[in-house]
């Protein structure tokens, strides 16, 4: 029998993941001592080391639960495939993203010049083969990995201070 601490040792992740998947009910510890001590089983080594196979698939832990506790093929095939199909739009619109990318340094001038418009940055977009959801998701990326360098890029494109909000909100 493991601890916390053992387990997450042998796995090399974190007790604060362990404790998540047990707040999640997708890792429930065998059984806890009276001082409160968690304790795992060998049937919880062998669920965690699924866990951690389906999450490197990229699957929330609701959807690799399923598969888990469902033990069955055609439940497994389905979510495995539905991965499979968003990973491929994921990868799409990342490809899209770096053709406007490629179209927008071909023409630096731009950039360095202060040229660049709302309207031009969506004709180069558009060019690039991105719709308007697809700009959406960018604009959705853009927001929550870098929101100061998005707000920046946003007046960069003479954009008013209302439409920016409203950009941002979205």
């Amino acid at each position: 029998m493991l601890t916390v601490s053992q387990l997450a040792q042998k796995f090399n992740i974190s007790r604060a993941t362990i404790l998540y998947y047990e707040r999640k009910n997708a890792l429930l510890p065998k059984l806890r001592s009276e001082n409160g001590y968690r304790w795992y089983a060998e049937e919880q080594v062998r669920r965690l080391e699924l866990i951690i196979s389906y999450r490197s698939f990229g699957l929330s832990l609701e959807k690799l639960t399923e598969i888990i506790d469902r033990n069955d093929n055609i439940v497994q095939e389905r979510i495995l495939l539905e991965q499979f199909s968003a990973l491929g739009k994921e990868i799409l619109s990342l490809r899209l993203q770096q053709k406007a990318i490629v179209r927008l340094l071909e023409q630096p001038q731009l950039l360095e010049n202060e040229m660049i418009t709302k309207k031009r940055w969506s004709e180069i977009m558009r060019a690039a083969g991105l719709n308007d959801e697809d700009m959406l998701t960018w604009h959705r990326k853009f927001e929550a990995m870098e929101p100061d360098e998005h707000q920046n890029f946003l007046i960069s494109l003479g954009i008013g201070k209302d439409e920016i909000k409203r950009i941002r909100a979205l």
